[in-house]
């Protein structure tokens, strides 16, 4: 998961170059929009990937419950953020409206999701 929140933040960082260039206050790279869908398709991809683990994880490796803690409602919370953004960013790649800003929000909100899931998944390490 360590990766793949790396990922994200890669991501995060060139939607947040994008953005800047929408509104005039930088250049836009040519190559940047092709950077932040090849850095963001594969996180998302493995958030999904992880957050499915968690819960095998917890049964078959330490036998907790699953779904049981603070932190696993959080995970629910980002990942479902997460799927969120990637269906907002797939409509703008296909030119199917225009939900730049709320594809933005969405984006904060689930790395912000990620990163309190993170520090509530701390108390759980071994």
């Amino acid at each position: 998961m360590v990766a793949s929140l790396g990922a994200v933040a890669l991501a995060l960082r060139a939607g947040l170059r994008l953005r800047r260039a929408r509104f005039g206050r930088a250049p836009r790279a040519p190559d940047l929009l092709r950077a932040h869908l090849g850095v963001a398709k594969p996180a998302v991809a493995a958030i999904c990937v992880g957050f499915l683990a968690g819960p095998i994880s917890a049964a078959w490796l330490r036998d907790w419950t699953p779904f049981a803690t603070f932190h696993a409602w959080l995970g629910v919370l980002a990942v479902g953020l997460f799927l969120a953004v990637a269906v907002l960013g797939w409509r703008l790649e296909r030119r199917r409206g225009r939900p730049v800003d709320a594809h933005a929000t969405l984006a904060g909100l689930a790395v912000l999701a990620a990163a309190v899931a993170v520090v509530a998944g701390m108390v759980l390490l071994p």
